[in-house]
C-alpha cells in the first residue's frame, strides 16, 4: 500500500480534526484486527455542511461530495484510534442517504466515499458496500457513512 499521508497531500486533502460524537458512543472501536468506525456525518469545523433530502433540497452531485467528506471524517477516526499507517484494508462501507420520494441514486452518492477510500488507500481502499436510502438521518444530514477496517499491530 502506498503511504496514505502522501496520497492525502497529493490530493490536496488534510485529515480533519476528529468529529466528536453527537450522542452516547465513541468514534471508533478496535476489536482484534478490525476497527469499527461509527457513522460519520459530513461535518467540518464542528458544523454540518448541509441538511435536506437528496433528490429534493440536495442534488446527487452535492451529496456525493458530502459522502466523500464523511469518508474523510472516517479516516480521521481511524487515525485517532490506530493511525492510517496501520490500515490493511477497508473491509466494508455502509452508506445511508436521506432520500426524497422516488430518489434511487443511492449507489452513485455513496461512490463519493468509495472513491475517496480508493484514492487515499489504493487497493487497500477497495471494499464491500451497501448504499441504503432512508427517510431521515441525524441532525437532518443528507448522508452518513460507517466503515469497518482491517488493521495490523
Amino acid at each position: 500500500m502506498s503511504d496514505p499521508y502522501e496520497k492525502l497531500a497529493e490530493l490536496g486533502l488534510k485529515l480533519p480534526e476528529l468529529v466528536p460524537p453527537v450522542a452516547a458512543y465513541v468514534p471508533a472501536v478496535r476489536s482484534g484486527n478490525h476497527v469499527y468506525v461509527s457513522g460519520q456525518l459530513p461535518m467540518a469545523d464542528g458544523k454540518l455542511l448541509a441538511t435536506g433530502k437528496v433528490g429534493a433540497e440536495i442534488s446527487a452531485e452535492q451529496a456525493k461530495e458530502l459522502a466523500a467528506r464523511c469518508a474523510l471524517n472516517g479516516l480521521a477516526a481511524l487515525e485517532w484510534l490506530v493511525g492510517l499507517d496501520k490500515v490493511v484494508r477497508i473491509v466494508k462501507v455502509v452508506g445511508f442517504v436521506a432520500s426524497a420520494p422516488g430518489f434511487t441514486g443511492q449507489p452513485g452518492v455513496i461512490n463519493g466515499a468509495s472513491e475517496l477510500f480508493g484514492a487515499v488507500l489504493g487497493e487497500a481502499g477497495k471494499h464491500a458496500r451497501s448504499a441504503v436510502g432512508v427517510g431521515e438521518l441525524p441532525l437532518g444530514s443528507p448522508v452518513e457513512v460507517e466503515l469497518i477496517a482491517e488493521v495490523r499491530d
